[in-house]
C-alpha cells in the first residue's frame, strides 16, 4: 500500500512540475506598439513627395501640411485624421500637373509603396 501511495505521489509531483514554465528572461510582454496611423502616413507622404521630385519647403506635422514646389509650381499635401482613426491624405498641384501630368500618379504610387500597399 505504501508503495502505491509513493508511486501516486511521485506521479502527481511529476505532473505538477511538468506544468510549470520558466521564461529565461522573465515573463513575456506584449510587443511595443508601432507608429501611429498618422505617423506612418506622414512619413510616407513626405518620402513620396521627395521620390516624385517635389522640393519640400516646409513640413508642419502639427497642422498636417507639407508644401513645396516642382519645377517652380506650388505643391501642397495635406493630412487629416478622421473620426474613425483613418487618415485622409490629399495632393494638390494644379500648375505642376500642367507641366508634369504624371506627377500625381508618381507621388501616389510612391505613397502606396511606402505604406506597404
Amino acid at each position: 500500500m505504501t508503495r502505491t501511495l509513493l508511486a501516486i505521489a511521485a506521479l502527481l509531483t511529476a505532473l505538477l512540475i511538468g506544468g510549470c514554465v520558466a521564461y529565461p528572461y522573465g515573463y513575456p510582454t506584449a510587443p511595443a506598439p508601432g507608429p501611429s496611423t498618422f505617423e506612418r502616413s506622414w512619413s510616407a507622404a513626405l518620402g513620396a513627395a521627395e521620390d516624385a521630385g517635389v522640393q519640400v519647403a516646409s513640413a508642419d506635422r502639427a497642422s498636417g501640411r507639407i508644401s513645396g514646389s516642382r519645377g517652380g509650381a506650388p505643391v501642397a499635401i495635406a493630412l487629416q485624421t478622421q473620426a474613425d482613426g483613418s487618415v485622409k491624405v490629399s495632393f494638390d498641384a494644379p500648375k505642376a500637373l500642367e507641366t508634369d501630368p504624371t506627377l500625381g500618379d508618381r507621388w501616389l504610387s510612391s505613397y502606396q509603396r511606402r505604406m506597404g500597399r
